[in-house]
Order: structure tokens, then sequence, then C-alpha cells
């Protein structure tokens, strides 16, 4: 596996088959444009086939907080490290930071826990109707 953090050559046909069973699936095109708009990115290429298999993302002040806000591995490449070493390294990034932040549903908190996160009570909103009246995602 290669880790890149470069978009140079990354077209929207490089992000085929991300966001498997969330509720809305963003377009590969918003996929790009929301890589290209994150402070931080690691993406995760195979180094046989070339293809981008998976992804981090996150946002930061630039001083104090940073939150990731993305980590998506192809189905297929599931349960083979990807996703745990993007982590690693996206928290290495952000390793002087003050905070870390990151949410993810109950059932992903053990995954983030061996990787030095503890769980905290967080609040949120989701707004898809925003997203669909946008046009970016499937929903």
């Amino acid at each position: 596996m290669i880790y890149i953090d470069c978009l140079e050559s990354i077209t929207e046909d490089d992000l085929e088959g991300f966001f498997v069973g969330w509720r809305f699936k963003p377009s590969p095109k918003t996929h790009l444009e929301l890589l290209r708009n994150s402070n931080e990115i690691i993406l995760a290429m195979d180094e046989e086939t070339r293809k981008i298999v998976g992804f981090i993302t996150a946002l930061t002040d630039k001083t104090l907080f940073a939150y990731i806000s993305l980590l998506e591995v192809l189905p297929e490449y599931q349960g083979k490290g990807v996703g745990t070493e993007l982590v690693r390294k996206m928290l290495k990034r952000l390793r002087t930071f003050y905070a870390i932040d990151l949410l993810c549903d109950g059932g992903l908190q053990a995954f983030y826990a061996k990787l030095g996160m503890q769980p905290v009570q967080g609040m949120l909103v989701r707004n898809f109707d925003e997203l669909k009246r946008k046009g970016v995602a499937e929903v």
C-alpha cells in the first residue's frame, strides 16, 4: 500500500465505490471537492493497481483543534489494516494539536479506542434536506 497526500493526479473516476451503506452518498464530484477543501488528507493507493482504496480527512483551526471528519476504505480492502494505518498516519500528523476530535457510530468506537482515542458524548445535526437540495449527494 502507498499512502499519499497529494490530489494532483486524482480524478472523480478514482473515487468510485466509497460511502457504502451511507444514508446519503456523496457523488465522486462532491467527494473530490471535499478532499480538496480538507486541511489534511491521506489517501491509500493499492501499489499494484494504482487504485485509491481508502482515505482520511481532517479539518483544523490551525492552532489548537483538529477534527477527523472522514475515514473510508473500500469494502474489499477492509480488514487488511488500511484504515488503521490511515488513522495512525493522521494522528501522527495532527499530534501537535491540543485536541483531536472524531465522531463515529457506537459500533466503531472499539476500532478507534485501539488507536488511543477515548469515547466521549457529543451532539450533532444531520441536514439531509440541504444535501438533497444542493444535489451533492444521493439521499
